[in-house]
């Protein structure tokens, strides 16, 4: 047995069952977010904590995984997988809703999905470490996402909480296109260094 084969971590680690996890509570976020078409007050709270406890994992199975060199092949493909499949369902669920425009889902998921499948099919060959700018667009986007998924505009609610549900709206709203605009320019730069290294590997 390689010295390499006898230091890769087992597959059986805390951060891969956190991803592994996340990844089974999407139908699960599905099916609250869409109870009564989205009208259920009771349950898009239930859909906004699991949105919030997924997010909570996705930060936490990371550090893990780089402080106690726990980075596994099943990792770096499961984690890309579990993230995209839970925002992306919150996009597409929003939008079943009425909460986020559809042309915006489209946008994202098209540049998501197709910066995942990329970079998982160069995975061996070129290396493309996560950009600040990426990091950004993440939690821009994880934050317009959790406050969307919140009733905030459902006319079942309190009356006191009319006002302050539609600034937290709108102000999600505007979250939401920042995280768009940083979710292209990302784009742009992730295929624009994709495309400098591979010329490098080619000279």
């Amino acid at each position: 047995m390689s010295e390499a084969a006898r230091t890769q971590p087992s597959n059986w680690n805390v951060p891969n069952v956190l991803t592994t996890l996340r990844i089974v509570l999407v139908p699960f976020f599905a099916w609250a977010l869409l109870v009564d078409d989205g009208e259920s007050i009771t349950w898009r709270c239930v859909a906004f904590a699991i949105f919030v406890v997924a997010m909570i994992t996705d930060k936490i199975d990371g550090d893990l995984a780089r402080k106690h060199n726990l980075i596994t092949n099943f990792g770096k493909i499961a984690d890309p997988i579990a993230d995209k499949a839970i925002t992306g369902m919150a996009f597409i669920g929003l939008s079943v809703v009425g909460d986020v425009w559809w042309w915006v889902t489209i946008v994202v998921l098209v540049r998501e999905w197709s910066v995942t499948l990329l970079r998982l099919s160069i995975l061996k060959r070129i290396v493309i470490a996560a950009a600040d700018l990426g990091k950004l667009k993440t939690t821009f986007q994880a934050v317009a996402l959790a406050t969307l998924c919140l009733p905030l505009r459902d006319p079942d609610l309190a009356s006191w909480m009319e006002v302050p549900g539609e600034v937290f709206f709108y102000l999600a709203q505007a979250c939401l296109a920042i995280a768009v605009a940083l979710t292209l320019w990302s784009g742009w730069e992730f295929y624009r260094d994709v495309w400098k290294q591979r010329s490098t590997l080619r000279s």
